[in-house]
């Protein structure tokens, strides 16, 4: 009678095997503690960029690593167009898409982690070129703008009933409308200043090349956007990580490495 007891166990812990083996997957699967985050980002320099045959780089990268390290967490970056990169994001939890602005439409979309940085985005013009002037986007005297497709900014320059290929000359990146802007074919450019700052050392040209024309805005930062079934367990522990680093001056040391 024993003998059947146990072999009767033994045949119930085999039947169960899998099943409970399955729950703990799921438990461990539900345990911040071993969750690997994935973050998923666009080009869009000195925040996030990835040159060719080199890992994913920029503030926004960087800090993100900092702060996976500060809270104990592994952590995979991919840089990628933006609707890949958006499309990714929603699609698996443990993901973080950045670097984005933070605004009501988006409030309920994400958890938010941050502020990343500040975000300024002015009007310039070429130093040389006296002659463009312009007080504000109702006002730009007959000149042709640069925007980059889908940004905050053009999205804003559309609210704003600006045309495509009338008032806006609209570019897949910074970089080309800088470009466009130096080789004369558009007269103002919209960009944010750490970005026109960089994309100039790249051309080796000073910042003085370009002249700010006026303030497009400054009522936003950059965040990093949780995936909307992230815990709070876990948003908790990587807010607490990012304070830490911006309290022990890490954050200001990594600024200084791109913005200075």
């Amino acid at each position: 009678m024993k003998r059947r007891q146990i072999t009767a166990a033994g045949l119930l812990g085999a039947s169960l095997g899998p099943w409970l083996s399955s729950l703990s997957g799921a438990a461990a699967a539900a345990d911040p503690t071993v969750l690997t985050l994935h973050g998923f980002s666009e080009h869009l320099p000195p925040l996030n960029y990835q040159r060719p045959g080199e890992p994913p780089s920029g503030f926004a990268v960087d800090l993100l690593r900092l702060v996976a390290e500060q809270a104990n967490l592994p952590v995979e970056i991919e840089i990628m167009p933006w609707p890949r990169a958006s499309n990714s994001a929603a699609a698996q939890p443990g993901s973080l898409l950045f670097s984005l602005t933070r605004q009501p439409e988006r409030e309920r979309k994400y958890k938010w982690l941050g502020p990343i940085s500040e975000r300024r985005v002015v009007v310039y013009r070429l130093s040389k070129r006296n002659e463009v002037k312009a007080s504000d986007i109702h006002h730009l005297n007959g000149h042709k703008l640069g925007v980059v497709r889908d940004s905050a900014a053009a999205k804003m320059l559309l609210a704003a009933g600006l045309r495509p290929d009338a008032e806006l000359e609209i570019a897949l990146d910074d970089a080309s409308n800088l470009r466009k802007l130096l080789a004369g074919r558009m007269d103002l450019l919209v960009m944010l200043d750490w970005a026109a700052a960089w994309n100039l050392q790249q051309l080796k040209l000073p910042f003085s090349t370009l002249e700010p024309v006026f303030e497009l805005d400054r009522s936003k930062s950059y965040w990093y956007g949780l995936h909307p079934q992230t815990s709070p367990a876990l948003q908790q522990r990587l807010q607490a990580a990012l304070d830490q680093i911006k309290r022990d001056g890490r954050y200001v040391a990594l600024r200084q490495q791109y913005f200075n």
